[in-house]
């Protein structure tokens, strides 16, 4: 039995934005919320990131409205009135301050957000607010994402719900391309933003599909404190597996993807350091296609690290598919191409990095690069 967040309630409806599927919803909790978020890095980001940032400055929000099929990026001073328009158009159905409501897009880049649409779809959705609407929401944020991605957990009363999207333009710097993570616990802003930051870091920061950084990037959290206190440190582990789990799933299901990759490093001089490899392997163009044709080429591994801007003493490397290791303290090891072919051919494959004796360390997830993400590409406009 899925248990969903006391107070929080959501409505998707299709607004007719590009298609007849589900394209808009909203999220919305009893009272106003501790809130915490945090955006892309990318300069040119869209028109909700530049309000949300606004509305979210205070540490309260109640109340998301999410669109998909457009971005609302690069649509200059238009672009900025249309997020507003949707921020004030869903407050006053739901009776709150514009202010409290936090706006996202994601689509497509370049192309003017079709808001008389969304007024038009918002009148009477107040009433169709339901708790186990959250699920129809993971839907309705969907672009090329191929299932939604939403996940429970409990702490004894309370509850966290989150979920996410994201297929393509994945390289996050901050975050994802969206999520949302409800919870009735209480919880400060304060400490809602510390451990956001750090959750982030080990989960949707550590995970890469295409190596471009999107400009939608959003995850937001709020806490309404309606099922009352909770163990800080309990929670912030819980919040962390959470969004380990829905990085995991994003690079699952990569545009195009039919393979997770997995890449541990260990022995760097940082952790820093630790995942600045690892985003290397998994954006490597010649190792995801090779992983993808179940080509035992490690090779380009080695040749992916030895490109690292920081120095590697490569006499003390050792790199393994899972337990298979095809070097070991700066040596090749004895010919593995019949035992990685045959472990090649899972869904997903773990590829363990050592540099050394160094502290650092780090785990990223990526996936495989295969024909249908040129096709998916090719053709995302049309």
């Amino acid at each position: 039995m899925t248990h969903f967040p006391k107070g929080f309630t959501s409505c998707s409806v299709n607004a007719g934005i590009k298609d007849d599927t589900l394209d808009f919803t909203i999220i919305y909790s009893d009272v106003r919320a501790s809130a915490a978020a945090m955006f892309t890095k990318n300069q040119f980001c869209g028109a909700p990131i530049v309000v949300g940032k606004e509305h979210v400055a205070d540490g309260y929000l109640q109340a998301i409205a999410v669109n998909s099929k457009n971005a609302n990026v690069a649509t200059g001073d238009k672009g900025l009135q249309d997020a507003r328009t949707m921020t004030e158009t869903v407050a006053a159905e739901l009776g709150i301050n514009s202010a409290d409501v936090l706006p996202s897009s994601t689509g497509v880049i370049g192309v003017s957000l079709p808001i008389e649409k969304i007024v038009s779809a918002v009148p009477g959705l107040k009433g169709q607010l339901k708790a186990d609407g959250l699920e129809q929401s993971a839907k309705a944020i969907m672009t090329t994402d191929t299932y939604p991605k939403f996940r429970t957990r409990t702490i004894g009363n309370i509850t966290i719900a989150a979920m996410a999207k994201g297929s393509g333009m994945i390289e996050p710097n901050m975050a994802t391309m969206l999520s949302y993570i409800l919870t009735d616990a209480k919880i400060e802003a304060a400490d809602l933003n510390k451990m956001l930051k750090k959750a982030v870091n080990v989960s949707f920061n550590s995970v890469s599909v295409d190596g471009d950084t999107s400009t939608s990037d959003t995850v937001a959290m709020l806490a309404n404190g309606l099922a009352g206190d909770v163990d800080l440190v309990e929670f912030e582990s819980v919040l962390t597996d959470l969004c380990i789990e829905l990085a995991k799933e994003i690079a699952r299901d990569g545009e195009g993807a039919t393979k997770l990759i997995e890449v541990q490093v260990s022995g760097a001089d940082s952790d820093a350091a630790a995942k600045k490899i690892g985003k290397s392997i998994i954006n490597s163009p010649l190792v995801k296609t090779a992983i993808f044709g179940e080509d035992p080429n490690w090779g380009r591994i080695m040749s992916t690290i030895g490109n690292s801007e920081d120095a590697v003493d490569t006499t003390s490397v050792s790199v393994s598919f899972a337990d298979v290791y095809v070097f070991k303290d700066g040596s090749p090891t004895e010919d593995k191409r019949a035992e990685l072919e045959e472990y090649l051919k899972t869904d997903e494959v773990l590829i363990k990095i050592s540099l050394g004796n160094g502290a650092g360390t780090a785990t990223v997830w990526g996936c495989d690069l295969s024909y249908d993400y040129v096709k998916i590409n090719g053709e995302y406009t049309t």
